[in-house]
């Protein structure tokens, strides 16, 4: 006799050994309050850029708001409670977006790729979120004479470098200030989830967007700086990064018009992201 799923359970592949576990369903089914778990370092530098480069990049509902300023996000995150205390490490890339739908429209970064350097967190936010996350070799910071050096690469080539310098301390409530949204928008991390279809190869399983709303969240800045900073993508060829040298070129391509300058934050706390929602 086969098997048969377990109502209101979350699983994901394989399926045949019960249902899974993760960062939003634990062991017998359990949750997780992230009260202090997730504490996280993260760099970021941004740049201004032509908005129709931007535009050129956005799935369909969507467009770029606001000025067009790419932010690069390098994050080190240690104590998980889902992983039982281990890490990983994420680079992400975003930008300020708008999605008009039939029924939602709502603002917020749009986040374009997250490198991650475990297959875990990896598999349950594309298939679970819609998060788009790749692997990526993201080793700690190196740090000399305050300058922190950041890199990200694949199978040994680098293609990605960031520079952060002269840091200076910020209040911690001007870490990451919350813009207005207006009357019946809504605010949070935008994305597109796509899942191609077995069998009919080019056409979609799966195709929409999602969005990881604000607030809900037990995270807290304990420490946070600005200073300047410097980043670029390195052009890769197919035999340099076989799968991402289309996404990795993309970035490269990406006209920097003046630097925006760089933080540091430092805070503990999460969220487990049961409240990520489609946008219709």
């Amino acid at each position: 006799m086969s098997y048969i799923f377990i109502p209101n359970r979350l699983y994901r592949m394989p399926t045949h050994f019960g249902p899974s576990q993760g960062p939003r369903q634990g062991e017998a089914g359990r949750t997780f309050a992230c009260v202090h778990s997730h504490q996280t370092t993260t760099y970021s530098v941004s740049f201004l850029t032509e908005r129709r480069q931007l535009d050129a990049l956005l799935p369909p509902g969507f467009e770029t708001a606001g000025e067009p300023v790419v932010t690069l996000e390098a994050g080190y995150i240690t104590q998980i409670e889902w992983l039982a205390g281990r890490g990983y490490n994420i680079l992400g890339v975003q930008w300020p977006a708008r999605f008009t739908g039939a029924r939602d429209v709502a603002e917020g970064p749009f986040l374009a790729v997250l490198w991650e350097n475990l297959a875990d967190p990896i598999m349950t936010g594309r298939e679970e979120l819609g998060y788009a996350k790749i692997y990526g070799e993201l080793p700690e910071p190196r740090v000399l004479d305050g300058v922190a050096h950041i890199q990200a690469g694949w199978l040994g080539f680098t293609f990605f470098e960031m520079k952060v310098w002269d840091l200076q301390p910020l209040p911690p409530a001007e870490a990451a200030p919350a813009p207005a949204g207006a009357p019946g928008v809504l605010r949070g991390v935008l994305h597109y989830k796509y899942i191609p279809k077995t069998e009919e190869w080019g056409a979609a399983d799966v195709a929409y967007a999602t969005l990881t709303p604000e607030g809900n969240s037990q995270r807290v800045v304990q420490e946070a700086w600005a200073g300047a900073g410097w980043a670029q993508f390195r052009r890769a060829r197919w035999e340099d990064l076989p799968t991402q040298s289309h996404i990795v070129n993309a970035l490269a391509g990406l006209e920097i018009k003046e630097f925006r300058g760089a933080t540091l934050v430092k805070s503990y706390g999460s969220k487990d992201l049961s409240d990520q929602r489609i946008l219709r």
